[in-house]
């Protein structure tokens, strides 16, 4: 009998065909993990805390590693993500994990690093903001684009607010300076605010016009409630910053806002458990780890966050055992959604 030869890909094979469709969204892993982090500090759970601020440390660096290889290995495959309306958005979680490791970075005492990471940050919001949009919009590949749209598209929205929770930590080290600062900071959660409005239109008519099935149902939905969520905190950050004109001229509106972003975001909550439930139960999706699932991980951090931050600013107890519930819930899902992570990485160097 003729022998056999294996045809198993090896090793370096596997590894380069991951590179290849590394998702354009995974540094929600750095977000989702960063802001658990920053919710378990401000619940009293240091050593957890600083724990996981570590990994997300870590994550980022192996991640900007790996999109790096990426773009010298599969550049045609970045361009084709970033040009694509389903995937394009997700490239904003570079901006937004900047910002969530440098708030984190910056309840730890690491202000220069916390600085640092913001200027890249805005370095990266402020291309890609004019770059992506026009690459979806204008490079038409036949297909309708607001078929296309989905929950990725609010990542936008939380890039920008990402920046404004950023910022509004920073210490001026001059009165101009603090001019300067207050002046980027509304800026950047009116844009977060402004964009939220918009997508969410642009969501709504998708669903309207051409439905969504249970398989396109995604987790990236949730950063709908996270992008509320991330406003409130912005918000409040915002009215705690020094009264330079630009804040004193926009503290009033954005006081008001929070309160209604927090109460649309809650509303949000168990309808998007319902259609997680109507996806998988129902329909019998399959749940399995998928990296879009650290987009749910950071909008149930974000809420958590957002609603402790709330509840203590506006003496509100009941607002903060929100929080509290919300931090376990987002504790849980983290845990979850990092053992999905280890077993598929584990799958893959077996070659499973």
């Amino acid at each position: 009998m003729p022998s056999s030869t294996s045809t198993a890909p090896t090793l370096s094979a596997r590894a380069d065909h991951a590179l290849a469709g590394l998702a354009p969204g995974y540094f929600a892993l750095v977000m989702g993990t960063g802001i658990v982090s920053i919710g378990l500090r401000m619940a009293g759970a240091e050593v957890a805390a600083l724990l996981l601020l570590a990994l997300a440390v870590l994550a980022a660096a192996v991640l900007t590693v790996l999109y790096l290889a990426r773009w010298a290995r599969h550049r045609e495959r970045m361009r084709s993500d970033a040009r694509n309306p389903e995937t394009a958005f997700g490239y904003f979680t570079i901006v937004a994990a900047c910002s969530v490791l440098a708030v984190g970075l910056q309840q730890e005492g690491y202000g220069t690093v916390s600085a640092v990471l913001l200027g890249i940050g805005a370095a990266i919001w402020i291309v890609l903001g004019y770059v992506l949009p026009w690459q979806v919009l204008m490079a038409r590949d036949g297909e309708p684009i607001l078929a296309r749209t989905n929950g990725s598209w609010f990542v936008w929205s939380v890039a920008s607010q990402s920046l404004a929770v950023g910022l509004s930590g920073l210490e001026p080290s001059s009165p101009s300076f603090a001019a300067l600062l207050g002046l980027l900071t509304v800026l950047s959660w009116s844009v977060g605010t402004i964009l939220y409005v918009g997508i969410a239109v642009l969501v709504i008519l998708r669903i309207v016009h051409f439905g969504i099935t249970p398989r396109q149902f995604e987790p990236t939905y949730w950063v709908a409630m996270g992008a509320l969520a991330i406003a409130v905190v912005a918000g409040a950050g915002i009215y705690a910053m020094e009264p330079v004109p630009m804040v004193g001229a926009a503290r009033g509106l954005i006081s008001g806002t929070v309160v209604i972003f927090w109460c649309f975001a809650l509303w949000q909550y168990p309808l998007l458990f319902g259609a997680g439930l109507w996806r998988h139960l129902i329909h019998r999706v399959p749940l399995r780890y998928v990296p879009s699932l650290w987009s749910m991980v950071f909008p149930l951090g974000m809420f958590a966050v957002a609603s402790l931050r709330l509840g203590r600013v506006e003496h509100l107890p009941l607002v903060e055992g929100i929080g509290v519930a919300g931090l376990v819930i987002a504790a849980t899902a983290w845990t979850a959604v990092a053992a999905g992570l280890g077993t598929t990485l584990v799958r893959g160097v077996r070659g499973a």
